[in-house]
């Protein structure tokens, strides 16, 4: 057998290898789904993104005999170096054939360039960070990941815990049908209707007059009710309305919610319509007519992803998480909505997992981070 060779990715070629290898990885698979190919290009940092205003990343592909076979980024992520502290660096973007001695030597190429960037810790996967896809598919192969969420081969896994790494954290993927909804405990409706009375609250969708506004407010309320989550390192200024002209498009008002206590908003959630299948349909490409594609006569999509509960630190823990995921329940019912996903939650979450499970939310996938000293 071929030597592995493993090499830093400089130019077009190798851009183009490291980005196309995972359509050779996961050909045959009916639940792999492609990434947006122009996204994909910008979170690895081959095309511009403010992330990397404040990070760095290293590429590697691995080939055998001139043919690629797999691939790695090593990530300095300064934001999370600044907040914990620690000399920690990641790994994303990981793809590999089943083999351990390809495994092996891009983990290696991406511990050295991190000890090189006077790293001593590596965690991972993420791609780039934890405000974007991460965690590493270990439980539920059966059925495609929802949208913006990853998926992996079931032997990846293994290749990465031979490597030395080992579980730091899970993340869970709660799956609920809308039948559920009239079976909810009367326990739930008490709480929502105490949360209201305590607050005043008022519930509205998002204004899609002030659209890019209102996904700023979004995030930072996103911003600051996770300040003490693990792993958290909040998006900055430019992430944000990069972020939020991302999703412009892509967010229906329907599946928001926005919750104000005195004209002021102190919690939100948004749900995202499964485009999964649609990407999968045009081969991730969203040019020249696989935009319109993807968002053409949406109401036909009956599965959402709630993808983030979000709620000011002062108003937590008296239940306006359920508040605002109340004000969804008619418009889910108007749309068609048959299948949500809740995801992704942290293991360490006990309130929000407590929560899903009372509600008969069942736990369908688990995604993993790992940890390894350099």
């Amino acid at each position: 057998m071929s030597e592995v060779v493993v090499q830093p990715v400089v130019t077009r070629q190798q851009q183009r290898q490291f980005l196309h290898l995972p359509w050779t990885i996961y050909r045959g698979d009916p639940n792999w789904i492609p990434p947006l190919r122009q996204n994909q290009k910008e979170m690895t940092g081959i095309s511009r993104h403010p992330f990397y205003n404040d990070a760095a990343i290293q590429n590697f592909i691995a080939s055998r005999g001139g043919v690629p076979c797999g691939r790695v980024a090593a990530i300095v992520n300064r934001g999370h170096i600044r907040r914990y502290e620690e000399p920690r660096g990641f790994f994303g973007f990981f793809e590999s054939v089943d083999n351990q001695a390809v495994a092996t030597a891009l983990m290696d190429a991406a511990r050295q360039w991190l000890k090189g960037q006077g790293m001593r810790y590596i965690r991972g996967p993420c791609n780039p960070s934890l405000n974007h896809e991460c965690g590493l598919l270990v439980d539920g192969f059966d059925s495609p990941p929802t949208f913006m969420m990853t998926y992996n081969h079931p032997y990846y896994g293994r290749l990465l815990e031979a490597c030395g790494l080992v579980k730091t954290q899970d993340l869970y993927a709660f799956w609920g049908h809308v039948n559920m909804i009239e079976s909810l405990d009367k326990k739930m409706a008490f709480v929502i209707e105490e949360a209201i009375r305590r607050f005043q609250v008022t519930l509205r969708r998002i204004d899609t007059s002030r659209f890019t506004q209102e996904v700023r407010m979004f995030l930072e309320i996103y911003n600051r009710s996770l300040v003490g989550t693990w792993g958290f390192v909040p998006l900055s200024d430019a992430e944000i309305d990069h972020i939020a002209q991302s999703l412009k498009h892509l967010i229906v008002p329907e599946m928001t919610s926005v919750a104000e206590v005195d004209g002021r908003p102190v919690g939100a959630v948004f749900g995202l319509l499964d485009y999964n299948p649609r990407i999968r349909k045009i081969d991730g490409r969203l040019l020249p007519f696989g935009f319109m594609r993807l968002l053409w006569n949406r109401r036909q999509i009956k599965r959402v992803r709630l993808v983030s509960t979000n709620v000011l630190p002062e108003y937590q823990k008296w239940g306006l998480g359920l508040v605002l995921m109340s004000r969804l329940v008619p418009e889910i019912f108007q749309w068609g909505i048959e299948e949500a996903e809740f995801s992704w939650v942290l293991e360490s979450n006990h309130l929000s997992r407590a929560t899903l499970e009372r509600g008969g939310a069942r736990l369908t996938k688990t995604y993993r981070l790992y940890d390894a000293d350099l």
